[in-house]
């Protein structure tokens, strides 16, 4: 069997097109197609490339007298990793969506769906992921979910965004273990309205042990305007929501109105 036989057999068996492993080993298309062929013969650096993408040895793809392909690592000795790398292959469509690919899996992946260690698109998911709507350990996207999260609406250990929620998180809307916002729930919670076990805020706070200008608490309520312990009255409303509506800046209206609309 020649090298051409054996690479075409190889790329058919992983699901390239000669496009897609033109593409990995950096070369044209035409470039594949020879080697194919037998009209032309890789470089030395493409045919190591070769052997780890194909996870064959040099002798396979070079001595037509062996038929049959031997993996670089010993049966024996392949672990769980190895199996995994093996069977996540690079994948791309070759129909274009937005002047991107419309999947790509791969290593590093880039495509209006795209799946890898390193993904970027419309849809991604990746240990470290970019997109519009993205999951990963490392997660950046407009709607961000993952162990780091950043996005306008971001869900995680440790999050960040507009809308955030998570073990720790910090936003114009926060919720979480621990969370810092302008409007911000958790069980410790700081934020100009705030609302918590440990609630700290800038105008009201809402919790066991509440600080702010106003304080309602069950157990502390330490409020330099106002101060209440227990369930407050229909008076004791409105009493604080004409003190919210005649102070609060009307940069933070949209924040009083959502705490407002927690508290009724």
């Amino acid at each position: 069997m020649t090298l051409g036989e054996k690479l075409s057999k190889l790329r058919k068996e992983y699901n390239y097109t000669q496009e897609q492993l033109a593409d990995i080993l950096g070369v044209s298309r035409q470039s594949i197609s020879k080697w194919e062929s037998d009209i032309a013969y890789p470089e030395t650096d493409k045919l190591i490339k070769m052997g780890k993408l194909f996870d064959c040895s040099m002798d396979y793809l070079l001595n037509e007298d062996i038929t049959e392909k031997q993996d670089i690592k010993p049966k024996e000795t392949e672990t769980l990793w190895d199996k995994f790398k093996k069977q996540f292959h690079e994948r791309k469509s070759e129909k274009m969506v937005l002047g991107m690919p419309l999947y790509h899996i791969g290593r590093n992946a880039h495509g209006f769906f795209a799946i890898g260690f390193k993904a970027r698109g419309v849809f991604s998911i990746g240990l470290m992921s970019k997109g519009i709507f993205s999951l990963g350990l490392l997660s950046l996207g407009i709607i961000s979910i993952g162990i780091l999260s950043l996005g306008l609406i971001s869900a995680g250990t440790f999050s960040l965004g507009l809308l955030a929620v998570g073990a720790i998180a910090l936003g114009l809307l926060a919720a979480g273990a621990i969370s810092v916002g302008l409007v911000s729930f958790g069980a410790l919670s700081v934020g100009c309205f705030s609302s918590g076990a440990l609630a700290i805020g800038k105008y009201v706070a809402v919790g066991d042990h509440a600080h702010a200008l106003i304080a309602i608490g069950e157990s502390v309520a330490q409020g330099s305007v106002y101060s209440h312990i227990g369930t407050l009255s229909s008076a004791d409303m409105l009493l604080i929501v004409e003190w919210l509506d005649a102070n609060i800046p009307s940069s933070l209206g949209w924040a009083k109105e959502i705490f407002k609309f927690y508290m009724i």
